[in-house]
């Protein structure tokens, strides 16, 4: 097909950042080498294989580049680094773009698709321009070189797939994203339910919180799939230590209330942020040398404390964890500041020998395995490091119970942008409804409807006040939806509109009208 470089081949161009220089490799029977460096790329199975080894020096960053005519490509789309922070969008061809982990390249009738296979051992983003394909991969520790020692990276596998006459872009997108993930661990039921946090926003207590459970139940369908009643940021006990070993004076017996929100019907959930390190009582080396304030998952203690607080919140009863900020606490910066470099310079971690994303992976399967069969939501985690290990991922920043503009900017633009993740990758989570007095129902109740019927999870802050007998009518037709398996829902005018309203739901088309009077606001949300 026109435009489509097949890059499971050797790349025509490999270079690695050192500390203070650039080194290009030469090509040699094994690879491509210089000094002590060696990089391999091998095709195993329809896919590339790539690993490096530096025995002695210390890297910061890989290059490989395949040439190849992508003239004829109008449009491109990456993917995030975590999280959607409304900055998604088809562009034209931008040849110092960075595209996270993979991108699509459309050329007016077939769209073509080139990724990173899931459990990269290296940050991988892409760029494309008009003479080939370019795939960087940041492999540093922290903000320092890594040093690899004697041990092999295993550092990418890399796949591509040509597009087909009659595919549409998003049939790509899910087709890709089902080669990068082969094993996708996905919930045995579609999840819906409510959370507390767009209402609340940390003012939340246990009497509240039952009370939020028994309305949830009573919207909800009946049958075997029961809603999850999560219980977010505000419930732990920062005064003592600032473990994850009690509630505050507003949350006396954890436990109790995990088994009060059962008793009403609903099954019980709880927010984590794993890493954070409040109080005097945390041992001052396992503390993160950028930020005391956080853990430094390289100290396997650390690793051992996440996966007693994991198991602690098990034995209390709750079904669902959603643990939060992880990749911000790691790397040191939000999504949308990292651009071509995730990660803040010049600090490094207890140890350096191992690289952020491996880092990040086994930060992630201590969390999986102290879990067992909880259901497990990423927010903050970065996605195609957490597909296969987490049923739900966060695919966008926070939405908002305050602030219409800002549901629409990052709900609306991560759901449309990313659904093609859904079920392929993980079930894709594109936040909460927050139903208050402060959102315009005629604005929310669409962004309710789109949810509920896109086949993604579901879930509602709704305020007590906010919910009448117009919201109760619409909450309980979406939990019936959102109950269910539905196909995924597909954005129709995405190509040419970061906040798509045309949507295909349930074999229907469906228009949405996402703007008030006033219009989207220009200085941010």
């Amino acid at each position: 097909a026109i435009g489509f470089v097949n890059i499971v081949r050797p790349p025509d161009f490999v270079r690695v950042q050192a500390e203070h220089e650039m080194v290009t490799l030469n090509r040699t029977p094994g690879g491509w080498s210089e000094r002590d460096i060696l990089v391999t790329t091998v095709v195993h199975n329809g896919r590339l294989v790539i690993e490096l080894a530096a025995p002695t020096t210390a890297l910061l960053r890989l290059h490989l580049r395949w040439h190849g005519d992508q003239s004829a490509i109008r449009l491109a789309l990456g993917d995030a680094w975590e999280r959607g922070y409304g900055d998604l969008e088809w562009r034209s061809i931008v040849p110092d773009r960075p595209m996270p982990w993979y991108f699509l390249a459309h050329n007016g009738r077939e769209t073509h698709g080139y990724g990173v296979q899931v459990g990269a051992g290296v940050l991988c983003f892409w760029q494309a321009d008009d003479a080939g394909i370019s795939l960087w991969a940041d492999i540093r520790s922290g903000g320092v070189g890594v040093e690899l020692g004697e041990r092999k990276l295993a550092a990418a596998t890399v796949i591509c797939r040509e597009g087909r006459a009659g595919e549409t872009a998003f049939a790509v997108q899910r087709a890709l994203c089902t080669l990068m993930c082969p094993q996708p661990r996905l919930p045995a039921q579609p999840v819906y339910g409510s959370n507390d946090w767009y209402y609340a926003y940390g003012n939340n207590d246990s009497k509240r919180l039952v009370e939020d459970a028994h309305r949830l139940v009573e919207l909800s369908p009946g049958g075997v799939n029961r809603p999850f009643s999560v219980i977010d940021d505000g419930w732990q006990d920062l005064a003592n230590g600032g473990s994850w070993a009690r509630g505050n004076s507003r949350f006396p017996s954890m436990e109790a209330l995990a088994a009060e929100i059962k008793r009403a019907g609903a099954r019980p959930g709880l927010w984590m942020r794993p890493l954070s390190a409040y109080g005097d009582s945390v041992p001052e080396g396992w503390r993160l040398r950028r930020d005391r304030s956080l853990l430094d998952p390289t100290v396997p203690e650390v690793l051992k404390q996440v996966a007693t607080d994991i198991r602690r919140v098990k034995s209390w009863g709750y079904e669902l964890i959603k643990h939060d900020f992880s990749t911000v606490d790691i790397l040191g910066r939000w999504g949308f500041q990292m651009g071509a470099s995730p990660i803040s310079d010049g600090w490094q971690f207890t140890a350096r020998s191992h690289t952020n994303a491996e880092i990040i992976s086994t930060l992630y399967r201590t969390i999986r395995e102290a879990a067992g069969d909880l259901t497990l939501i990423g927010c903050n985690t970065v996605g195609l490091l957490s597909a296969g290990l987490f049923e739900v991922s966060r695919i966008g920043d926070d939405t908002s119970g305050r602030v219409w503009e800002r549901t629409r900017k990052m709900g609306v633009n991560s759901l449309a942008f990313r659904a093609g993740q859904h079920d392929t990758l993980y079930a894709a989570d594109g936040d909460c409804v927050g139903i208050t007095k402060d959102v315009a129902w005629s604005l929310n109740r669409q962004w309710l409807d789109l949810v509920a019927r896109s086949g993604t999870p579901l879930f509602v802050s709704a305020k007590a006040e906010a919910v009448g007998p117009e919201q109760a009518k619409a909450l309980k037709s979406a939990f019936a939806a959102a109950a269910v398996a539905q196909p995924v829902g597909e954005p129709l005018d995405w190509l040419t509109n970061n906040c798509p309203r045309r949507w295909k739901l349930q074999g229907h088309e469906t228009d949405y009208a996402w703007f008030g009077p006033e219009g989207a606001t220009p200085f941010g949300v």
